[in-house]
């Protein structure tokens, strides 16, 4: 069964300059907050580290979904933990047999999910669902925010969603890429109950009235 809608704002599109500022005025709005880590390989873009990740840590109470969009995000899982991460999402692409990947994450205190890029067919993350706390579907190409939703994503939404219901798994399914109040409503309709919107909260006038858009665009496509 689909749970509660969570939003979790994604820092990249933050303001660097003031990043504890920006967090905190949506801390009390949202559910989690989504960090993404890019190592310029795996995706064309660096950003920040565990540094960051760790200076975050004491000034917020919100769980850190912690997307690595990395060659190697294993060889770092200690290290996110100790910065402070709660979740840790890898890529599929870079690890096609992820058994090992989940086991090394959880030794860390960490839980553990998978990601899928556009190309990528979300079939390939069936034989691992059963491994996950959260599958990730990405909505756009990674490694840049502000780029528009891709509606491809939605049917691969809807086969995770009857995929962890048909089992009676909690796994849950976040969409990534995109997301603001235009569309958010088409992709929980579609199964997922995790939305990660960037430049739709952070670059937005009013950051909080861009969140209740979203939560009341959410309860209409559940009502209507």
């Amino acid at each position: 069964m689909i749970k509660a809608a969570r939003i979790a704002p994604s820092i990249l599109a933050a303001d660097f300059s003031r990043l504890g500022a920006d967090v905190a005025l949506v801390e009390d709005h949202v559910d989690l907050l989504h960090i993404d880590v890019m190592d310029g390989h795996f995706v064309p873009n660096i950003s920040l580290g565990f540094p960051v990740i760790a200076s975050l840590r004491p000034v917020t109470k919100l769980r850190f979904d912690c997307h690595m969009m990395t060659t190697n995000p294993d060889a770092y899982f200690e290290q996110l933990a100790e910065a402070g991460a709660d979740i840790v999402t890898v890529h599929i692409e870079v690890f096609p047999e992820p058994t090992r990947a989940a086991a090394m994450a959880r030794a860390c205190g960490l839980e553990f999910g998978l990601v899928v890029n556009p190309p990528t067919p979300i079939e390939s993350l069936d034989p691992f669902i059963e491994l996950c706390d959260m599958i990730l579907v990405m909505s756009v190409t990674p490694g840049f925010g502000g780029q528009s939703f891709m509606a491809e994503a939605l049917p691969k939404i809807e086969h995770a969603r009857k995929f962890v219901d048909s089992r009676g798994l909690a796994t849950d399914i976040e969409v990534d890429g995109g997301i603001g109040p235009d569309n958010v409503g088409r992709a929980r309709m579609a199964g997922a109950d995790v939305f990660v919107a960037g430049s739709s909260i952070f670059g937005a006038p009013d950051p909080l009235a861009a969140v209740d858009a979203m939560r009341s665009t959410i309860k209409d496509s559940q009502t209507g």
